[in-house]
């Protein structure tokens, strides 16, 4: 079983971390004191694969001592539990900035004479778990794309390559460019198999066409650019936080051209290791 505390200061970040985690399979807790954080463990070791991955949201509102914390979490790693610990961090200023602009009551308000003053008491207070945690991210500088990034680096299944999904799709630009689009390809330099009279009622799924696209020292040479750029700009995209990348490749009708470089495409990025989907818009339509 895999267990992650999420931890750290109030408008940290940890909501957010906790959807984020959510989306990548883990089962989110919020609020749980450490002493029900075991009981709850040890009922999940005999239960079902829901909850194999299971994210526990700790913080200063349980009322939970950081030593009694700290005890769970040796018992965990005694019970053979991967047992880890998150803590989402943020400047003072950063955290007032938040508090301000939603407007919420900071949990340590009722005791503390200013937000300043209870931004600093939950410092104090954090501290050792901070000193603690496997993992510290301070959220000051990251965007809501950056931090699911940043998750998905961390705690995501690396055969998901970062869980980032591709659609790659073909479509005719006399129809108009789809609106959901990245990136667009536009390969309506290649010879056109349209004017090749026994191609012209077929796609580009078909290997007449495919291997007439293709048979062109051009269409080569930009599928190897193309795989170069995938190479380089998927992990980047990954890593910003995207959770679709949605690649458009056009030529003239979406019949021929277009579709057999998205097919290529489609098992290039495939090969490289990503979920990919491919659609041909505009291939069923007329000429």
């Amino acid at each position: 079983m895999d267990v992650l505390i999420i931890s750290g200061l109030s408008g940290g970040g940890k909501s957010k971390a906790a959807s984020y985690l959510e989306d990548m399979g883990f089962y989110i807790i919020d609020n749980m004191p450490a002493a029900m954080i075991l009981k709850f463990a040890e009922f999940c070791t005999g239960a079902s694969s829901r909850y194999d991955r299971v994210a526990l949201v700790y913080d200063v509102r349980t009322g939970s001592s950081p030593a009694e914390l700290f005890d769970v979490l040796d018992q965990l790693k005694d019970m053979e539990s991967s047992c880890r610990m998150l803590f989402l961090d943020a400047s003072p200023e950063t955290i007032i900035k938040r508090y301000k602009e939603t407007r919420r009551r900071h949990p340590l308000s009722g005791r503390a004479s200013s937000l300043e003053d209870a931004v600093r008491r939950e410092r104090e207070v954090m501290e050792p778990v901070r000193e603690r945690a496997d993992f510290v991210i301070d959220t000051s500088r990251l965007s809501t794309a950056k931090l699911r990034g940043e998750l998905l680096r961390l705690f995501g299944n690396a055969e998901e390559n970062g869980g980032m999904a591709v659609s790659v799709t073909s479509f005719g630009f006399k129809y108009g460019l789809p609106m959901e689009a990245d990136l667009v390809l536009d390969v309506r330099f290649m010879p056109n198999p349209f004017y090749i009279e026994e191609l012209r009622p077929k796609t580009g799924l078909d290997i007449e066409v495919s291997e007439y696209v293709f048979g062109f020292q051009q269409t080569k040479g930009y599928l190897k650019r193309l795989e170069d750029l995938m190479t380089y700009t998927l992990p980047l995209y990954a890593e910003e936080g995207k959770a679709v990348l949605v690649i458009a490749v056009g030529c003239t009708g979406g019949h021929h051209r277009s579709v057999a470089v998205t097919h290529a495409l489609a098992e290039l990025i495939r090969s490289q290791g990503y979920q990919v989907t491919e659609n041909h818009r505009d291939i069923s339509r007329g000429g």
